[in-house]
Formats: structure tokens, sequence, C-alpha cells
């Protein structure tokens, strides 16, 4: 078993400005989205130019921010909303939803296309491999934060966590228990499958010219099943907890949809170029 390294989730400390490493990993997200975006624009057959680059970046942080949080507090913290609304904005504590974020990108990848008189689909495809590795970053962030812990396991990866500062994976210990039984690090497992293999397959598959909306179809369907199946071994939320059959999670209910809508999308960019094709025939 392993031993979690107890991270301090402060960076850097500087009386009253206190700098989390989880708002760090969210810009080095968004650094590493301009940096692929900028070299996805150097392809002339795209369209792109740095410029759109650069405004897309700039959209696209205000919708992941702004859906994120706002997606967290509606679906996991509503509780937390109506007790305090201003819990919306504490951002540096972590709680930032996927699903919300998706929603966010979305509204602002619809306001770029009408800036710069695009469809909506080729600003989602162009944008859609750069963002596993935001994911990937934001995984690490919540690691580093202690948070979104996994079952409990015997496998040898697994993570045992100090009794000190993460008491409610303990209450079933004895009170001198200094570890608690270990647990999936399912955080490190979303970075590795949303984040790195993800990246993978949508850098790969848009590599060579792709119909309207395969990229965007990809995305859904591929990030909706690997959550999907992360969501088996990673605890859910407390307050939450599962919402049918003893296995269904929240973060299961929204994927869904997504798998579905990709799927659609798929369907409908390759009979849309099977249709040109057999046209020009």
């Amino acid at each position: 078993m392993l031993i979690y390294p107890d991270l301090d989730p402060i960076a850097l400390n500087l009386g009253p400005l206190r700098i989390h490493w989880y708002g760090l990993m969210y810009l080095l997200g968004f650094v590493a989205a301009w940096l692929l975006g900028r070299w996805r624009a150097r392809r002339p057959e795209l369209g792109w130019t740095a410029e759109m680059v650069d405004d897309l970046i700039f959209y696209g942080v205000i919708g992941v921010v702004g859906g994120g949080r706002l997606g967290y507090m509606l679906f996991y913290g509503f509780d937390q909303l109506l007790v305090n609304p201003l819990n919306l904005f504490r951002v540096w504590e972590g709680g930032m939803s996927f699903h919300g974020g998706l929603l966010g990108v979305m509204v602002a990848a619809y306001l770029l296309a009408r800036r710069y008189r695009l469809g909506f689909f080729q600003v989602t495809d162009f944008l859609a491999p750069l963002v596993p590795p935001g994911l990937c970053a934001g995984r690490i962030g919540n690691f580093i934060n202690g948070e979104l812990w996994g079952q409990r396991t015997q496998v040898p990866w697994g993570m045992q966590l100090p009794c000190d500062r993460f008491p409610q994976q303990c209450l079933d210990q004895p009170p001198s228990a200094l570890l608690s039984p270990a647990v999936h690090p399912s955080q490190l497992y979303e970075a590795a499958l949303e984040g790195l293999a993800l990246f993978i397959l949508l850098w790969v598959f848009t590599s060579r010219p792709r119909p309207v909306m395969a990229a965007s179809g990809l995305f859904l369907v591929s990030y909706g099943i690997l959550r999907i199946l992360v969501e088996f071994v990673r605890a859910p939320d407390a307050h939450i907890g599962y919402l049918a059959f003893g296995w269904l999670t929240m973060g299961q209910v929204l994927s869904f949809p997504m798998i579905a809508g990709g799927l659609l999308l798929m369907a409908l960019a390759y009979r849309r170029q099977g249709a040109a094709a057999g046209e020009q025939t």
C-alpha cells in the first residue's frame, strides 16, 4: 500500500495572499490549451489564426470557471448555495463540475463562433483535443487538495490517508489509528484516462481531416465512457451518495447524455460525409 504524502494545498503563502495548487493546475491547463491551439492553428486547412486561438482561450477560461463552479453548486452543492449564496465564489476551496464547465465552454464556443462567423461545431472540433490536458491538471489538483477519493481497496497502489487530515476516512477505525484503510486514488485514474489517454486519442484522430462534428462527438463519447467507468471505484459525494441501485452516481447520470449526444454527432457527421461523397460520384 502507498501512503498519501499529505501535500499542502497552498503552493505559496504571502501573508493575506495564498496561491493554491488547485488554481495553478487550472492555469497550467489553460496555458497548455493555448500552446496546443497555437500549434494547431499552423495548419492552414483549419482556417484558424493565432488571434482566434487567443480569443478562444479567453472565452474558454470564463466558460470553464463560471460554468464549472455554477454546475458544481447546482449538481453537487445546492444545499451550500441555499445556506450562503456567496459560496458560489469560493473557487479556491475546490468544487468544480466538469459537466457544468462543459456547458460553460459550449456557451463560450457559441459566442466565439458568432464573432468570427464560424459554425458552432467548427469551434468545438478545433477545441476538443485542447481540453484533456486541462482535465489532467485539474485532477492532479484534486489529488493535491485531497478530495474526490475512491472507494476502499486492497490493490497494491491503494492510498492510505493520514487520519488527522482525513478524519472522515477513519471514522470506523480505532482512536489510535494514524492511517485510514487504503482507498483508490481515483483522481489519478481520471488524470490518466480523461487527461492523458483522451488527449492522445483526440490528437491522433484530429491529425487528419475529419467531417465536421466528428471530433466533438468523439470527445463526448470517450469522456462519458471513461467517466462512467471511473465512477465505479470513486466514492460518491458524501452528502449525495448513490442515486440508485447501490452504484449509480451523479457523475454517471450526467455522463450518459454525453455519450448519446456524441454518438448522434458522429453518426450525423459521417452520414453527411457519405452523402456528399455520393453526390460527387
